[in-house]
């Protein structure tokens, strides 16, 4: 069963400034919440009880408005005095969870699957690192990732495509196996770690089909507004 996750919150939300303007992007209003809040009620339904938010930018603001507890998840902080890297953030979150197997959401996104189904996918594989992803058409602001048995083999860099599957920004991750390789302080979770180590180790990236979004440009962001209703 799936206890303890980590949220992503650090981002600056550079793309979004002309419309939100003073906070980190997951704390961007939603129809008067914060777009975190949503993440947090998920993980709820998911029967998340632990979190651990990668705070960098503006952390107080976070910390302020979450404090240590949300409803029934408590929350711990891995806030970042520098830049870490997506990789680095995740890295240095991981010192703070005791699960062995651990979710990693991204803040600024959402993706509405079943994170018990994606666990059970992740253990019966024996998979090192699992990757959510989710089947898009007429895109180019995505790379895709190609698998073969699920296992992943390729993953390709932003290009105009008719269709593909993204890496939606949720993942499973073996903790004690993330821990051990010695990895940087700094580092690209996607540039340094997927997409250098996926030919040597076991990857694999499940597709789901619930619903998207990626609040990290205006017209998605309103996207949001609209959906979130």
């Amino acid at each position: 069963m799936l206890k303890e996750a980590i949220i992503l919150a650090g981002g600056f939300g550079t793309r979004l400034k002309e419309v939100v303007a003073d906070v980190p992007k997951p704390m961007a209003p939603i129809n008067g919440k914060p777009f975190l809040e949503y993440i947090l009620e998920f993980a709820i339904q998911q029967k998340i009880e632990k979190v651990v938010l990668s705070t960098g930018y503006k952390h107080e603001v976070i910390e302020e408005y979450f404090g240590n507890q949300f409803k029934s998840i408590s929350i711990r902080y891995a806030h970042e005095t520098e830049p870490l890297g997506t990789g680095g953030a995740i890295q240095f979150a991981l010192q703070k969870c005791h699960e062995d197997q651990v979710a990693v959401l991204n803040g600024d996104t959402f993706f509405n699957i079943d994170l018990s189904l994606f666990l059970t996918k992740h253990l019966k594989e024996k998979s090192e690192f699992s990757i959510a992803s989710k089947k898009m058409f007429h895109f180019d602001r995505y790379g895709i990732i190609q698998t073969n048995n699920n296992r992943i083999t390729a993953f390709e860099e932003k290009k105009v495509v008719e269709e593909g599957c993204i890496n939606a920004g949720t993942y499973m991750v073996n903790r004690k196996l993330f821990l051990s390789l010695n990895l940087p302080q700094k580092f690209s979770m996607e540039k340094d770690y997927m997409e250098k180590y996926f030919a040597s180790k076991h990857f694999y990236a499940f597709e789901f089909d619930g619903y998207f979004i990626d609040i990290g440009i205006p017209e998605d962001y309103n996207k949001a507004q609209k959906d979130f209703k």
